[in-house]
Order: structure tokens, then sequence, then C-alpha cells
């Protein structure tokens, strides 16, 4: 067959076919280039794709956030009682049986649970209890607007209310003002009693009757103190409840013992005030306010605050407010 071959090469004919099949490749026609406008609208597109997934991200870490810090006390109730539980039972059983157990849930549970509740969206709403939690917990927006809310329809049931039932409550609150113990104090302009949870306020704090705490701040705001010029940990981090007066900045701690935990600081003893984040590693601006005075070589961290714009508004405005006026009296 070889010399069969090279003799009919030989001769001048040629041989077109081959064992390896000819593969040819489509021929693309060139791309045009696009137009600034088609560039445009691209870039705007991939922004608007990582906002979205910037957002999601932002949102899911608020509601763990929420989650956490007791934004609705009986969920994070739930959570934690399922982690002692777990805990409890790591403490008795081997960890193959619960590793094998959260591998069959959560097997059962992807492949099976959430296969029938996407397909019925109703029974998901109903018996889905993870999908129940997960989207009842709020994000940041979400609280401020239903606390705007709840003051909004405060301040409508207010307005709606006959003038005569003012004046008649106001004259039953002055009864009960005068006819009230002896161990509360009582605010002579609005007629409320302003107390803590160890007594009256001005007593807590040792300060004069006419310090009260502002209306925005009347429970005051859960936080702990960070003290970064103490050494010991129990005076380095004090859980309690801030409180801002006309004059003063008052920290209560919730720990039971002297009133010697407590903070006091004078609003023009203040140097600085910012808001500050503890780990800086975290996302987000923080849930922190530092305050500076000259008697700390380190500011003053009141931390882990829900609401921590609203008593950094709250503070800095009236602190501009005693400063300026002290500032106006000396001049």
């Amino acid at each position: 067959l070889l010399s069969l071959t090279i003799s009919i090469i030989s001769r001048g004919w040629r041989i077109q076919w081959s064992i390896v099949p000819e593969v040819s490749e489509p021929m693309e026609p060139p791309k045009e280039d696009l137009t600034v406008s088609e560039k445009f609208q691209l870039v705007l597109d991939v922004a608007q794709k990582a906002q979205n997934l910037f957002g999601k991200m932002a949102d899911i870490l608020e509601k763990i956030k929420n989650l956490f810090m007791w934004v609705q006390p009986e969920i994070t109730q739930k959570l934690y009682i399922t982690l002692w539980a777990a805990f409890i039972a790591s403490c008795f059983l081997p960890y193959r049986i619960i590793g094998l157990a959260m591998g069959l849930y959560a097997g059962i549970k992807f492949f099976l649970i959430d296969f029938i509740f996407k397909r019925c969206p109703r029974l998901r709403a109903k018996y889905d209890t993870p999908y129940i939690i997960w989207t009842s917990l709020p994000t940041d927006p979400q609280l401020k607007e239903r606390s705007n809310a709840t003051v909004s329809r405060r301040a409508s049931l207010y307005h709606g209310y006959p003038k005569n039932w003012m004046l008649q409550t106001a004259a039953s609150r002055s009864y009960v003002g005068s006819s009230a113990p002896t161990g509360i104090s009582k605010d002579e302009d609005t007629s409320r009693f302003h107390t803590t949870k160890r007594g009256n306020f001005h007593e807590v704090f040792n300060l004069s009757e006419n310090e009260r705490p502002l209306a925005v701040c009347e429970n005051g705001w859960r936080c702990c103190l960070i003290n970064r010029d103490r050494k010991m940990p129990t005076d380095y981090i004090r859980n309690g409840v801030l409180y801002v007066t006309e004059n003063y900045l008052c920290f209560e701690s919730s720990k039971s013992g002297s009133s010697k935990r407590n903070k006091v600081i004078k609003l023009t003893d203040i140097t600085d005030i910012q808001k500050y984040k503890v780990l800086s590693v975290l996302p987000g601006s923080g849930m922190g306010i530092a305050v500076s005075t000259p008697s700390t070589q380190k500011p003053l961290v009141f931390g882990a605050m829900v609401h921590r714009d609203e008593a950094f508004e709250t503070i800095f405005n009236q602190y501009v407010k005693i400063t300026s006026a002290s500032s106006s009296s000396e001049s």
C-alpha cells in the first residue's frame, strides 16, 4: 500500500483524504466599538448591580445586629435559649451524634422542606419558623420609620383631644403631684415624675432638683460605658443607661452597688464629642459616642447604642446650646 501511494504521488496525483478530520471555525464579524451612551449605560448597570448587592449585605448585617441587640426581645430570647440548649447537648452527647443530627436536619431542610415551601408560599408564611423570624427582623431604616410613626401617632392623638379634656388631665396631674410621696421628685413645669430604677433622679446623681432628663431621653438610652483609662475588667466596661439633662450627661450603671459606678459629666467640660466605632473591622459607622474631657486621658466611649444617631444629635445640640450660652454670658 505504501509503494502504491508513493507511485501515485510520483506521477502527479494528489491524495485529498486524511484520517484527522478538518475543523474549521466560523469567522466572527468584527465587533463595532460601543458608543459613549452605550458605555455610560453599561457603567450604570454595573453600578446598580453593585449597589443592590451591597444593600442586601447591609440589610443582612443590620438584621443580625438587631437580633443580638434585643430590638425584639422575644426573638432574641428564642435564639439564646437555642444556643444554651445546643451547648448543654454538646456537653453530654458525642460530637458524631450532634454532627449527624445537624447534617440530617440540614439535608431535610434544604432538599425537602424548602422545596415544598417554595412551591407553597402560603405554607411557608405560616409554618416556616426560620423564614418568619428572619423576615420579622427589622433593619435600621425600618426601626427609624417605626419610631417616627409612633411619634407622629402620639402627636396626632394629642392634638386630637379637646381642650377641656386636656385641662382636666392637667388638673388631675397637679392633684396627683400634690399628694405624691415625698421620695419622688416632681417636675413643676410639665407635672411629671422623673425617677430611675434606684430612686429619685437628682438624688441618684447628686444633682439639684431642677436637673431632669430631656423629653427625648426620659427613659434613657441603654448602652455600655467603655473607660479606656481603667485597667480592671469590672471598671473598663459597665452596662447601664445614659441620660441628658440641661447641663449634664449622666450614666447610671445597671450593676447594683454604690453610686460611685455612676458617671456625671458636665456639658461645658466636654472638649470633643463625635461618633465612634468600637471595632474598626466591622462595617458601617458604628454604634458608639466618644466624649473627651480634661480629666480623662482617652475619650469615654458609650457603645452598643441602638439609637446612636438620635442620642448623638440630642447630646450635640444640647452641648452647642450650653456652650454658646456660656460664651455669650462671659462676653
